[in-house]
């Protein structure tokens, strides 16, 4: 594939028909980067996955990199999207344990298979990949943010006897941890023994009313 047949204007905004094609591409590669790793799902893959021409995946991404910051993107905001009615919840213990209890599940759905889409990516470009691994980190930020909202809110009622924002990274790491684990040993256990050590923390630091 020339660079000349590849898109010379992506700024160039897009019409709902290439909204589609691109969101289609990006989801197909999604889903083989997280059942196959980065390395073996390859563009032919991803085409092929997405029903599109070589040259179509070359009119919306310049490379393999690009898709995958694309990718990146595409797993962070479908991880968030699933735990938002939640995290409007989390200043009050049972809004965290609520939380729990649906990651708990998920998890179990699943089949403690897969881990976390954003973590796994995460590990894969961690040390070969700086541009990847930063938006990694960005997608775990906000994740760490949405989390501190509701801790934040907690601190700012009087409720909470502890930083918000150590809390909330704890909890991220706790949550991180519990998904490898429950991956590895395919049982909920890790992560359900993992979640409710760091809600009983904060338990213990949250002041009566």
């Amino acid at each position: 594939m020339t660079t000349e047949t590849r898109r010379k204007d992506p700024a160039k905004p897009l019409t709902p028909k290439g909204r589609a094609t691109r969101r289609r591409i990006v989801a197909a590669a999604a889903q083989l980067m997280y059942e196959r790793g980065l390395t073996e799902a390859t563009l032919e893959d991803v085409r092929a996955a997405a029903g599109v021409s070589g040259s179509q995946i070359y009119h919306y991404f310049a490379d393999k990199q690009a898709l995958l910051l694309a990718v990146i993107e595409f797993q962070t905001e479908a991880v968030l999207e699933m735990q938002a009615p939640h995290f409007t919840r989390l200043d009050t213990m049972a809004g965290l344990r609520g939380w729990r209890d649906a990651l708990v599940e998920y998890q179990r759905r699943l089949q403690c298979r897969g881990g976390c889409p954003i973590g796994t990516l995460g590990t894969e470009v961690a040390e070969n990949n700086p541009e990847a691994r930063l938006a990694v980190a960005s997608g775990f930020l906000r994740w760490e943010s949405a989390i501190r909202e509701g801790l934040t809110a907690m601190h700012a009622r009087g409720e909470l006897d502890a930083d918000p924002d150590d809390l909330a990274l704890a909890t991220l790491a706790a949550l991180q941890g519990g998904l490898l684990l429950t991956q590895i040993q395919r049982e909920v256990r890790p992560l359900e023994v993992a979640l409710d050590a760091m809600l009983d923390h904060i338990a213990r630091v949250r002041v009566s009313p």
